[in-house]
């Protein structure tokens, strides 16, 4: 992407207020049809309705886009007042739901806050050293969202990579658009290539595990600290057994590495079998039994 392109759309676009809304009722529905479309459950596409990358975005462009602080403001709370709660209205009306009523509560708080943040962030088209610090904590931000969504691609791989893609080069991306000022440009994209590193390591360092049990030792499946339970395929993880005073049962636990399908075993001491399939994703898992 040239310069000439990024500076035009940071800053360069005549942003009415039709089509301010045009744009935010448009995001909305598409984020709504993101989410409720099967193909894209767990993915890149749909990450955009739980998580603010995406809409990191559309706020600094409306900023940069602005004639002025106040403008700002009023641009990004009404942008977001419309786009938010058509997330969870159009799929009420599909639906026949009521998550409009369950959720969208959480997002009233950010909702305001686009009203200052929107004012303060206009401050950095000035291009001044404090811009960079207006801009930090919205860094810092998508660095943790890099942070999450590197741990999905990890354990899920190929899945979320556009999403971890996309925040890394968001976090070079702003200082550079952002910012005329070479030292300021500079300084902030190695501040963002800073982050990108630390967050990514860290996930490499320390690799997402899935902790949760799988089976219960009861009516149907009788077992205790004399079997031996196992995935047939160590690079899924590892089983081992537990005891659980509260249910006072037995528990085949699992850790989980890698999201995929494979097939787990539980052995009695005289080595009879018990095969399951199990599929397993980020934060969740199902399994039958293999008869």
């Amino acid at each position: 992407m040239s310069n000439k392109i990024i500076k035009k759309i940071f800053g360069g676009v005549n942003l009415t207020w039709p089509k301010v809304i045009i744009m935010a009722i448009v995001i909305g529905i598409y984020t709504a049809v993101m989410v409720m479309l099967e193909i894209t459950k767990d993915t890149s596409f749909s990450d955009l309705a739980v998580t603010f990358e995406v809409w990191i975005f559309w706020g600094i462009f409306i900023i940069m886009n602005s004639k002025s602080a106040k403008d700002s403001a009023l641009k990004c709370f009404i942008f977001f007042l419309i786009s938010q709660p058509l997330i969870y209205l159009v799929q009420d009306v599909i639906n026949g739901s009521s998550l409009f009523m369950t959720y969208y509560r959480n997002w009233i708080p950010f909702t305001i806050a686009c009203l200052p943040m929107g004012f303060i962030g206009y401050f950095m088209k000035k291009d001044k050293w404090w811009g960079l610090l207006i801009l930090l904590p919205i860094m810092i931000l998508l660095g943790l969202q890099l942070s999450i969504y590197t741990s999905y691609t990890i354990f899920s791989f190929p899945r979320h990579l556009l999403t971890v893609l996309f925040c890394i080069v968001t976090l070079i991306l702003y200082p550079l658009a952002i910012f005329n000022n070479k030292k300021i440009r500079l300084t902030g994209a190695v501040i963002g290539c800073l982050i990108t590193l630390a967050f990514i390591t860290w996930n490499f360092i320390k690799p997402p595990v899935y902790s949760t049990d799988i089976l219960v030792s009861g009516n149907e499946y009788n077992f205790d600290n004399t079997y031996h339970a196992y995935l047939t395929d160590s690079k899924y993880g590892d089983l081992s057994l537990r005891y659980e005073e509260a249910i006072e049962s037995w528990l085949v636990h699992a850790e989980l590495k890698k999201a995929g399908k494979t097939q787990f075993v539980l052995e009695s001491p005289s080595g009879e079998k018990r095969t399951f399939d199990i599929n397993i994703q980020r934060d969740t898992y199902t399994i039958e039994e293999i008869m």
